[in-house]
């Protein structure tokens, strides 16, 4: 019985998904790293890449149908 599988119901993978779920909850119980990720994105949308990452996606809904 131990090597059973679980059933796939629908899509996605259960245990992906509550491995990413732990991973979350360890990263939001380390304030050091939640301030490092708020600083380094705060960082990056002053960034002359977020600048261009803007233009392009502007560009791409330019084209998009309304």
């Amino acid at each position: 019985m131990g090597d059973q599988k679980e059933p796939d119901w629908g899509e996605g993978n259960y245990e992906a998904a509550r491995e990413y779920d732990k991973a979350v909850e360890k990263t939001a119980k380390d304030k050091d790293k939640v301030e490092k990720a708020a600083r380094d994105a705060a960082e990056a949308l002053d960034s002359e890449e977020a600048r261009e990452l803007h233009e392009a996606e502007e560009e791409g809904l330019s084209h998009a149908k309304k």
